[in-house]
C-alpha cells in the first residue's frame, strides 16, 4: 500500500504546478482572441448536459485512482500520467502564447430548473477564457485510452464501453453548455489522438523491443556455459 501511495506524489506535484500556472493565467490581464465560429451558433444550448460535464471530475479522478491503487501494471499508470501531463502542459503553453476566449454563453436561460441553476453556478466559477484546447475533451479521451488499453479491463467490455459513452457525452456537453467552441473540441481531440499514438504506439513499441532484447540477453546469459580454464 505504501508503494501505491507513492504513486500519488507526481499527481500532487504536477496538480499543484498546473493549478498555480492556470490561476496566474486567469488573473493576468491580456487581450483575448475570441475564437467563436458560425457553426457554434447552430448548436443549441441544452442545460441537461451539465450532468456529464460535472461527471468529468469523477471520471478523471476515478481513472487516476484506479491506476494508482487497483492496477498492478506500472507502465500503464505511467502512460496515463504522461498523457495527461502532455495535454495539460500544452494547454498552459497555448493559453500563454495565444490568449483566447469565447462569447457564446447565453445571457439568460429559456427555462428555470435545477439544471440551469447548476449551469449558472458553473458560469460564476469558470470564466470563458483560456479554453483552447479543451482540457475536458483532452483528458476524457486520455482517460478512455488508458482504460481501453488496460490489460486488467480487457475482459470487462462493459466498463470500456461505458467509458467510451461517457467520454462522448462529456465532449458533447462542452459544446451544448457553450463552455467550448467546435475549435476547442477539435483541437483537444487532435492533441489527444497525437499523444495517444506517440505514447501507446511509438513509445510502447520501442519499449517492447527493448524488453525483448533484455529478455534475450537474460536467457543467453543463463544458457551460456562458464568458460573452462585449465
Amino acid at each position: 500500500m505504501l508503494q501505491r501511495c507513492k504513486r500519488l506524489i507526481p499527481v500532487i506535484l504536477y496538480g499543484t504546478f498546473y493549478m498555480t500556472c492556470f490561476s496566474w493565467l486567469e488573473k493576468f490581464p491580456r487581450k483575448y482572441h475570441i475564437i467563436n465560429s458560425t457553426l457554434d451558433y447552430k448548436i443549441p444550448f441544452c442545460e441537461y448536459f451539465i450532468i456529464p460535464y460535472f461527471l468529468w471530475f469523477l471520471y478523471i479522478a476515478g481513472t487516476v485512482l484506479f491506476f494508482i491503487f487497483f492496477n498492478e501494471d506500472k507502465i500503464e499508470y505511467q502512460n496515463l500520467l504522461i498523457n495527461l501531463g502532455i495535454g495539460m502542459t500544452l494547454f498552459l503553453i497555448v493559453s500563454y502564447v495565444y490568449p483566447n476566449g469565447l462569447s457564446l454563453r447565453p445571457t439568460k436561460f429559456a427555462r428555470d430548473n435545477i439544471f440551469t441553476d447548476l449551469v449558472g453556478f458553473l458560469y460564476t466559477i469558470d470564466t470563458p477564457t483560456n479554453v483552447l484546447p479543451s482540457i475536458h475533451v483532452y483528458n476524457s479521451v486520455a482517460a478512455f485510452c488508458a482504460l481501453n488499453n488496460c490489460k486488467k479491463l480487457q475482459k470487462h467490455r462493459g466498463i470500456r464501453v461505458s467509458a467510451f459513452i461517457l467520454t462522448v457525452l462529456i465532449i458533447l456537453s462542452t459544446m451544448f453548455l457553450k463552455q467550448h467552441s467546435i475549435c476547442d473540441v477539435a483541437t483537444g481531440i487532435t492533441f489527444a489522438v497525437a499523444s495517444y499514438i506517440m505514447i501507446y504506439k511509438v513509445y510502447a513499441r520501442g519499449n517492447a523491443k527493448e524488453n525483448a532484447k533484455e529478455k534475450h540477453r537474460v536467457i543467453y546469459a543463463k544458457n551460456r556455459k562458464p568458460d573452462q580454464h585449465s
